[in-house]
């Protein structure tokens, strides 16, 4: 049998990160603890030439290469492009922060960037196999990346849960891969498409592939940190360093998505009717929880971790009104989510300095007083996480709900009217507290670096942007399905 070499073009964005990556770890073996800062500028450099490569290669039809493993798409440029911008933020937010603690150093950015990697093999898997391995390549960066303060014993904890609840939820996706394969005798997406039509559930076969489709789901909804699979999610937000965090609240909700879009719609659509049935008791569940947990939430990053959940809610009502426009809504929900939160993590990195984390919401009182600017950045992203009309949260949220109302799914929308109402609670809670709450004592005047302040004042006001024009990125949306 002559082996055919595969087309490596479409791949390029991944193998230039790979190469980049692996001289990121070389180089910065050699840097003194002075000259840290060329590692930082070499990741930032990597994402930016990852993104040159996606766009000048963008189109709209599908490429299948590495012998049906791989595809590039719409739906896959739109989301490395959605993870290159949040990463990039991530590192230019963290950069103080990590400097302040000692941790500014190459471990942080070559973990990032094999994060990255991974991240982008999910986005474009086209197999179970690939969907495996681009899991596990950002599932082991995220571990150690959480425990990367190593004489801090809450990251270390944290690092261990997340590790063993990974670990655990990795093993009941493979199984349910091995199931699948077991039935359909194929890991190729579009080879169990075909083979799961016109099921009748009346053979053993078509039972195990129902009973593989459930540990789909679970695994699914344990990276995503939907309820009840969400344990791990809070402690994690909260015990890792913030600049962690941040990159796993923003970058990773992306490559989650995209998991469940390729293995639920790519690859078990003829099983929409039952997959549905799982993504309402989820969204149900992570609507009602995150926001009734989050109202009593002091900590301002798992606050924000249970207001995640809720969003992920959100999210998979998109996922399961099964229609185009359903899958465009939530794709559009979680590019416009982690502009949000990658924005609204920024604001704690920005506030903390050497010794104090600025993680709770009475670090946050006068703001106003200290940096009115920043007091209304940190407005407009907590008005737009509440669905406030005019910005972009609530656009995300209308076209989520109105994707289910054409469904008949009324009362979910109600449900999840309901709920958000509820939630909007903690987040004028942290605006009350930057406005009419006077600044601790002792409090200083915030100057945050004039390149953090231009990058978080972007991130801002984009989301006042895409509330009053979400046209465009809406119909960009459309495009991937």
């Amino acid at each position: 049998m002559n082996f055919i070499a595969p087309d490596v073009s479409p791949a390029l964005p991944e193998l230039f990160v790979l190469l980049m990556a692996c001289m990121v770890v070389i180089v910065d073996a050699y840097l003194s603890p002075q000259q840290r800062y060329l590692s930082y500028r070499l990741s930032q450099w990597t994402l930016l030439g990852a993104a040159v490569l996606t766009l000048r290669s963008y189109t709209q039809e599908s490429v299948i290469t590495f012998h049906g493993h791989f595809v590039r798409d719409t739906l896959g440029d739109i989301l490395k492009l959605g993870i290159y911008f949040c990463v990039v933020l991530v590192f230019l937010y963290s950069r103080q922060y990590l400097r302040d603690r000692d941790l500014f150093k190459g471990e942080f950015y070559t973990l990032g960037l094999f994060g990255v990697l991974g991240m982008m093999v999910l986005v474009s898997a086209n197999s179970f196999l690939m969907v495996y391995l681009g899991l596990e390549l950002m599932s082991l960066s995220l571990y150690a990346m959480v425990a990367l303060d190593r004489d801090s014993p809450v990251a270390s904890e944290a690092a261990i849960k997340y590790f063993v609840l990974g670990a655990l939820a990795s093993g009941m996706l493979l199984y349910g891969i091995s199931m699948i394969y077991g039935a359909t005798g194929s890991l190729d997406l579009q080879t169990v498409t075909a083979a799961t039509a016109g099921l009748s559930l009346q053979k053993p076969g078509d039972l195990v592939l129902v009973f593989g489709l459930v540990f789909l789901v679970v695994g699914v909804a344990f990276k995503l940190g939907a309820v009840p699979f969400h344990m791990w999610l809070p402690d994690v937000y909260q015990g890792a360093p913030t600049a962690v965090t941040t990159y796993i609240a923003s970058a990773t909700k992306l490559a989650g998505f995209a998991m469940a879009i390729r293995v639920l719609v790519g690859g078990m659509s003829p099983l929409q009717a039952d997959w549905q049935q799982m993504l309402t008791v989820l969204a149900v569940l992570s609507i009602g929880l995150g926001n009734l947990v989050a109202v009593v939430q002091y900590n301002l990053k798992r606050l924000l971790a249970y207001s995640s959940i809720s969003h992920i809610g959100f999210l998979l009502l998109g996922m399961l009104a099964g229609t185009r426009d359903g899958y465009a809504s939530a794709l559009f929900y979680a590019m416009t989510y982690v502009v949000m939160a990658v924005g609204s993590f920024g604001m704690i990195l920005i506030l903390s300095k050497a010794g104090f984390e600025a993680e709770n919401v009475d670090d946050f009182r006068g703001l106003n007083d200290r940096n009115p600017w920043l007091a209304f950045l940190m407005l407009l992203l907590m008005m737009s996480m509440a669905g406030v009309p005019f910005m972009v949260g609530f656009y995300a949220k209308l076209v989520v709900l109105q994707a289910i109302i054409s469904q008949g799914m009324v009362w979910l929308a109600v449900y999840s009217v309901l709920f958000s109402v509820i939630g909007a609670f903690y987040y004028l809670r942290v605006v009350k507290v930057m406005y009419f709450d006077p600044p601790l004592e002792g409090a200083e005047p915030i100057r945050p670096p004039l390149d953090t302040e231009v990058a978080i004042s972007v991130n801002g006001l984009l989301v006042l942007l895409l509330g009053l024009y979400p046209t465009a990125l809406m119909t960009w949306c459309a495009t991937a399905f």
